[in-house]
């Protein structure tokens, strides 16, 4: 692999940089360090995947645009990792009723309405 490429999908410290050029390496460095945003390691090289390029906006959105402060944003981020987290386990369950017998489903969905009377 060259200097100019990188694995499919990732992106560079550089790369980034250019996206974001509100952003200095500094304080990119910072939030690496303060496990806001996850990056893998290769070759000596700091790669980003799409999803950490999509948190770093979130980031900078929410300090620049939103004005929040430093101390609330790992607060939010640690709610939007909970969020993501429960949007994964709904999949989950989803998919685990889609392969239960039909009267399972209509026995589940009567119990469930009798807990919504209570």
């Amino acid at each position: 692999m060259s200097a100019t490429t990188t694995p499919a999908g990732t992106i560079t410290v550089a790369a980034v940089l250019s996206r974001f050029r509100r952003l200095d390496p500094r304080t990119l460095e910072g939030w690496i360090a303060s496990d806001w945003v996850r990056p893998s390691r290769e070759g000596g090289e700091t790669l980003f995947r799409a999803v950490d390029v999509a948190r770093l906006g979130l980031i900078l959105e929410l300090r620049d645009e939103l004005e929040l402060g430093e101390p609330a944003i790992p607060v939010v981020l640690s709610l939007v990792d909970q969020l993501h987290d429960s949007r994964r386990q709904m999949r989950r369950l989803r998919d685990a009723l889609g392969e239960l017998p039909e009267e399972s489903l209509r026995s589940l969905a009567r119990r469930l309405s009798a807990l919504e009377e209570d």
